[in-house]
């Protein structure tokens, strides 16, 4: 006997019936991604903000730790005078292809800078960084390059690149060293004799280190490590630590937040609370070009101050920090618009052992 047809029309009634069955349960678990595809699909999307997009490959690991560089510490070109005659000073990387680019006012740009800061401390948060403990040296390794004038005046001169090589004590509680190629080691303490140095890349004066504790002028890692990772709090830590120490606040708070990225290792959350503290420092701009002391081209955030402009330079892909450079902003004795003053190029960070130890 055969079975009664199945009326066309119930297909659709049944089909119905199971969508309505199915709303009623919870829908089905979403697997979270482990934490290595997490941090390799937060670098993808880095790498399409900076432009690379899907069809540059996936995107690249920081080619090396974030580094910090040395900053021009007095408003003019001329820093310190030397035996001879010769004023050096301690600012950013000659251009290979003619005048640096300087970027005008912070308000036509101010929207793209806190952008690119935004894309920075995003990158920042996903490098991973081993804790360095109190007993240990935060070492840096750079290319260094010195604008110099001489006492006379005139056009200043850019030396080539060398090699620069800092071990500070994490703590502060031991000596550290400087090492320039040539020159004699300079040791850096905590106890006479010893030099002291008043910022990144300035000459060694005699002094004692952390006399008074460490300070956001006067840092050791563990000190950074301590800092708040509000940007908010950040900056106003910055300001009122750097209040009556010259130029603006605005430039005072950007020179130390610079200095802080120099040749400190700070922890990841850290140094993107320094960045986006910076981005809230009006005048800050974007240059879309620029060189460290190696050559390496990047993308720069930049702002103009007394004649001078300073610029931290970012790989463009990964946004790891490169170096930084000091280019004049006028034209003046010391030669025209856009001519590099100082430069850098952070090679290695890391911790170690001992002062004079290589990583």
């Amino acid at each position: 006997m055969n079975a009664t047809p199945r009326n066309p029309t119930d297909h659709p009634s049944e089909e119905n019936e199971r969508l309505s069955l199915t709303g009623l349960l919870p829908p089905p678990p979403v697997p979270g991604l482990p934490p290595d595809r997490e941090l390799l699909l937060r670098r993808t999307l880095l790498a399409q903000a900076a432009g690379t997009g899907p069809s540059a490959g996936p995107a690249r690991r920081p080619a090396r730790p974030r580094r910090k560089l040395f900053r021009v510490l007095a408003p003019a070109v001329v820093c310190a005078l030397v035996g001879g005659g010769v004023v050096v000073v301690n600012l950013p990387d000659a251009p290979r292809r003619g005048p640096a680019t300087v970027a005008g006012g912070g308000t036509p740009r101010a929207t793209e800078a806190t952008r690119l800061l935004d894309h920075i401390a995003l990158a920042a948060t996903t490098e991973q960084r081993t804790a360095v403990r109190a007993d240990r040296f935060v070492y840096i390794e750079s290319k260094v390059a010195y604008a110099a004038q001489s006492a006379g005046g005139g056009p200043v001169t850019m030396p080539p690149a060398h090699t620069r090589q800092v071990w500070l004590s994490a703590d502060g509680s031991r000596p550290g060293l400087l090492r320039e190629a040539g020159e004699p080691d300079t040791p850096l303490g905590v106890d006479g004799p010893v030099d002291t140095l008043d910022g990144p890349g300035a000459t060694p004066r005699p002094g004692t280190l952390h006399a008074s504790g460490p300070s956001v002028g006067n840092p050791t890692h563990t000190y950074v490590a301590t800092l708040p990772t509000d940007p908010d709090a950040l900056l106003e830590l910055i300001r009122d630590e750097t209040r009556g120490q010259g130029q603006d606040p605005d430039q005072r708070a950007f020179t130390a937040i610079g200095d802080l990225l120099a040749e400190t290792w700070a922890p990841s959350k850290v140094a993107a609370a320094l960045y986006r503290a910076a981005a809230k420092i009006p005048g800050v701009t974007v240059i879309r070009a620029a060189d460290d002391a190696t050559g390496r081209e990047g993308v720069a955030v930049a702002r103009t101050a007394q004649g001078q402009q300073t610029q931290w330079i970012f790989d463009r892909t990964t946004y790891a920090f490169l170096g930084e450079r000091t280019v004049l902003a006028e034209a003046g004795d010391a030669g025209p618009a856009g001519t590099v003053v100082g430069t850098s190029a952070v090679l290695t960070a890391a911790a170690v052992d001992r002062a004079g130890e290589a990583p």
